[in-house]
């Protein structure tokens, strides 16, 4: 899906000067939201001249944008009030997403609810693909804890059910190797693991974690500072072949040490 861009390093940045931010860092893709990530309001493009202005700051300056959507959307839910409102925010940050010509949209694969079995996730799942238009790519990024996206069981469950809904050419996955590890996947072979339950790895957001393995903690750390060992973080963006994000912490310095870190081992 992002076919020719392996070799493109990014970071998560602020939404009101990505470009500026993305440069800033050296970075080739600058990674933004389109609204406060814990609220339901509409998306949109904050940067001084709207979405016709950032989309020309980022062609001009060679700088890919990606656009992840709010950590509230869940639409494997099987609350209708969480679920159906999920799916409306979801059709609108892929549609500003179109107008800045975002290479995509990573979003989370939620979960049913406590008490749903998964089977509810990957139905819900289905319907969403099979319904939404997809003016970009939207991405399902792995989860560190849940049912839907956490285990490559998980996977191979839901992955099927997306591959059968109308939309299922315009869905791809963004492996996050935090998630991965904390999750209690192998970094050494899981970029090829995943790729044989779906067939593809469009995104990676690399970032190392302050949990340890299969702890469950989503806490990113900056790369080679928490518990992933770099060889296996190596492993995984080789293996992967893919585009990379980091969404480290820190401050702007911190960040662009990160894409020198990923720049050196990954020439």
């Amino acid at each position: 899906m992002l076919d020719g861009m392996s070799m493109l390093i990014g970071c998560h940045v602020a939404p009101d000067d990505p470009v500026g931010e993305a440069k800033g860092r050296t970075a080739d893709i600058a990674q933004l939201m389109l609204g406060d990530p814990q609220k339901w309001s509409a998306p949109t493009v904050v940067s001084p001249g709207g979405a016709s202005a950032l989309r020309e700051a980022a062609a001009t300056a060679g700088v890919k944008l990606v656009v992840h959507a709010p950590y509230l959307i869940n639409v494997a839910s099987a609350n209708n009030r969480v679920r159906i409102p999920s799916r409306q925010l979801l059709q609108k940050v892929l549609d500003v997403a179109a107008t800045i010509d975002a290479l995509g949209v990573v979003v989370h694969g939620g979960s049913p609810g406590p008490d749903a079995d998964p089977s509810v996730g990957v139905e819900n799942w289905f319907k969403v693909v099979d319904t939404l238009s997809f003016p970009v790519p939207l991405l399902i990024e792995n989860s560190a804890s849940g049912v839907m996206t956490r285990t490559l069981d998980d996977w191979a469950a839901l992955w099927p059910g997306i591959a059968g809904a109308a939309g299922a050419a315009h869905v791809g996955v963004c492996l996050d190797t935090c998630h991965a590890f904390a999750g209690g996947l192998d970094l050494t072979t899981v970029a090829d693991d995943l790729r044989a339950i779906t067939g593809r790895i469009d995104l990676v957001h690399a970032n190392d974690s302050q949990g340890a393995l299969g702890s469950g903690l989503d806490r990113h750390a900056n790369l080679g500072q928490g518990q992933i060992d770099p060889g296996a973080m190596i492993a995984a963006l080789t293996s992967a072949h893919a585009p990379v994000v980091v969404e480290t912490p820190g401050s702007a310095a911190a960040q662009a040490a990160d894409v020198a870190w990923l720049r050196q081992r990954l020439a």
